[in-house]
């Protein structure tokens, strides 16, 4: 008999708040964190807005020196998974570490430490590569550190699967609770990619937004989208079965209640006609939950600003909901937030929990002119209080992956 997973703490690190309550305050009153870039000289480049980390510190989690042998994508996982663990409660709790993993999920892993290796080699020569260099940039070190941070001794793994990884480090973090795997999981995910060559590649492929107005940039489901804007951050959320949380009188957030995941098989970057791949996700999560569709009282869309995305994922919902579709408050928030890639679905399942627990829908900020081909509730403007019962998130990422989740408001 598969085990309840519920949530037991959550941390944030964020274009729009670096600790949980600051996120939640800022999406609740629709205020964007997308600005100027001023990470590095985007003179040379189209594109010159980002959803950038404002004011983080990594020697508030991190003692100075190791912290400067981590990439940024390194140093806002063991903040926000800090921040998670705090919150949780376990500091003060008995618990078997070697019952405790860890699942983060990136996209790309330490791009700016590659970046600037590669630009040291070219100028400096081989001998100038820092011998911090491989331990900083591949993917897994996010989840290998976070373990070393908390002392978790359990599974520890990373998902890559593109902008689908946070919701499918979530996801795979609530089978192996479900069935028996471990105890507690601290899961979610991580990204540092606003970097020269990161918006660089991107703004080839001609995925990313070109517009000049910050405001006007990131319009999930607008008609004058025209592509996404990169993003950084972390979410992170200790996982725990429900047994094992009450055991301890741990105080409960919300659950997690079903995942679903596929593949397109169909184009390396492009969605399915119609979003076909993201249909059956959606509709395997709603099976894994136990639900029906009209159960469903939010959706927090993957809804990235490109025109494909935002389309084929309106088709996707119609096909997975049916005639309910249109009675379902659907929203980006990605629109406040930016792109965070692999952190983006981390980061949006904490914004469903908060959204259960508090009874408000998020806006999709800045969509003033809808696209009459994303013709569903996609709560322009500003936010909603309405009572929810059960939230799913969506996650579509390059390569076809295809990734959804529901979580549910905590009752006994």
């Amino acid at each position: 008999m598969k085990k309840r997973v519920v949530i037991t703490g959550m941390g944030a690190v964020s274009p729009i708040g670096n600790d949980i309550e600051t996120l939640w305050e800022s999406i609740k009153k629709t205020k964007p964190g997308i600005d100027f870039i001023t990470g590095f000289d985007a003179s040379g480049i189209k594109v010159n807005v980002a959803g950038e980390v404002k004011g983080f510190d990594p020697v508030k989690y991190i003692d100075k020196k190791e912290a400067k042998r981590m990439d940024r994508y390194t140093q806002f996982a063991i903040a926000a998974s800090s921040q998670a663990f705090e919150n949780s409660g376990l500091k003060e709790a008995d618990y078997n570490p070697e019952r405790m993993g860890v699942i983060v999920g990136s996209g790309i892993g330490g791009l700016g430490t590659i970046e600037e290796q590669a630009g040291k080699l070219q100028s400096r020569g081989p001998k100038r590569i820092s011998p911090f260099f491989i331990p900083m940039s591949i993917v897994n070190m996010a989840s290998g550190n976070v373990a070393i941070a908390l002392g978790a001794k359990g599974l520890c793994n990373t998902v890559v699967t593109a902008c689908a990884s946070g919701t499918n480090a979530v996801g795979e973090a609530l089978r192996n609770l479900q069935y028996g795997y471990a105890d507690i999981i601290v899961a979610g995910g991580t990204e540092a990619a606003v970097t020269l060559l990161g918006v660089a590649g991107f703004e080839a492929m001609t995925a990313l937004s070109t517009k000049d107005d910050p405001a006007r940039a990131s319009i999930p489901f607008d008609v004058e989208r025209d592509g996404f804007v990169m993003a950084e951050g972390a979410g992170m959320m200790v996982l725990e079965t429900l047994e094992h949380a009450k055991a301890r009188n741990a105080k409960i957030y919300g659950e997690i209640a079903g995942y679903g995941f596929t593949c397109d098989a169909h184009h390396i970057t492009a969605p399915a006609p119609g979003g076909e791949g993201g249909a059956r996700a959606m509709k395997l999560a709603i099976e894994d939950a136990g639900i029906k569709p009209s159960d469903v009282s939010y959706i927090n869309a993957h809804g990235t600003s490109t025109p494909y995305n935002d389309k084929f994922e309106t088709q996707a919902i119609k096909t997975a909901f049916g005639e309910s579709a249109k009675d379902i408050p659907i929203s980006s928030t990605k629109s406040m937030t930016g792109h965070m890639l692999g952190a983006a679905g981390a980061i949006e399942a904490i914004v469903c929990a908060k959204a259960l627990q508090d009874g408000f829908v998020p806006a999709t900020a800045g969509l003033a002119k809808p696209d009459p081909e994303c013709d569903l509730d996609y709560v322009p403007g500003k936010g909603r209080q309405q009572e929810l019962s059960y939230a799913l998130s969506n996650s579509l990422g390059f390569g076809g992956h295809n990734a959804s989740i529901i979580l549910k408001k905590w009752e006994e």
